[in-house]
């Protein structure tokens, strides 16, 4: 008995020993993230809006209208991947990341200046392409889901059912795409939940990625196993 209460006590120990060196090896965020306020700050929420006067994004169905001028016209306009839309005489456009009122004047500005007499013109945005976002670590169901203009980190993490047991909530990363560069940042996710940082609002083609604690995961590890060594009469004793 005394030698198998030893073999238990060298496997707890070699157990947590694993996991302070690892110190979080498996999908720990890496140091150089910011975290808290900075993080915060860099992830901060596009303009708000889902009435008629949203930002739009590539992929969007345009309605452009200028009266008078129905080869101007068409209900067809589509933001390409860039983030641009053709209009005749006007030419390339960028559209993506502006309000359809910000289009709509610049569209007036460019077909004033040389081709149609005080232009009346019209943008709607009459089609938005569905867009996704990625969850990733340990959470109970990591998957692909669909990005709406509501979607925060907290629904985010709902979506995959929720944190595991052992994820570390402290290191819940989201890692982002902005003009061709790769940027990330680092939450608490007990502090969103308090209250006490903001929740930041998760984009289409974002992934987030909860960390794992190796310390937690250790000794639940050595929970699962202790039946086999009668661990649970050797900790009450």
């Amino acid at each position: 008995m005394i030698r198998t209460h030893a073999r238990i006590a060298h496997a707890w120990l070699t157990l947590a020993g694993l996991a302070l060196a690892c110190g979080g090896c498996e999908h720990a965020a890496p140091a150089h993230l910011p975290s808290g306020a900075d993080a915060a700050a860099l992830f901060a929420a596009p303009p708000e809006g889902t009435g008629p006067d949203e930002v739009m994004r590539p992929g969007d169905r345009l309605a452009i209208r200028v009266l008078g001028e129905p080869e101007l016209t068409s209900e067809q306009y589509r933001i390409d991947a860039n983030g641009y839309v053709q209009l005749p005489l006007a030419g390339e456009i960028i559209a993506a990341g502006r309000r359809p009122s910000e289009l709509r004047e610049d569209i007036a500005m460019r077909l004033g200046s040389r081709f149609v007499r005080d232009p009346q013109v019209a943008v709607i945005v009459l089609e938005r392409l569905k867009t996704t976002f990625a969850v990733e670590g340990d959470v109970k169901d990591p998957g692909v889901f669909e990005a709406t203009d509501s979607t925060t980190l907290l629904s985010a993490i709902a979506e995959a059912k929720s944190p595991t047991e052992v994820a570390r909530l402290d290191e819940v990363m989201i890692f982002r795409t902005v003009n061709g560069r790769r940027m990330g940042g680092r939450f608490n996710l007990l502090d969103i939940r308090r209250g006490n940082a903001a929740d930041p609002q998760i984009l289409a083609g974002d992934t987030v990625v909860v960390g794992h604690s190796a310390l937690k995961g250790a000794w639940r590890e050595f929970l699962q196993a202790a039946p086999a060594f009668n661990i649970f009469y050797y900790l009450r004793h």
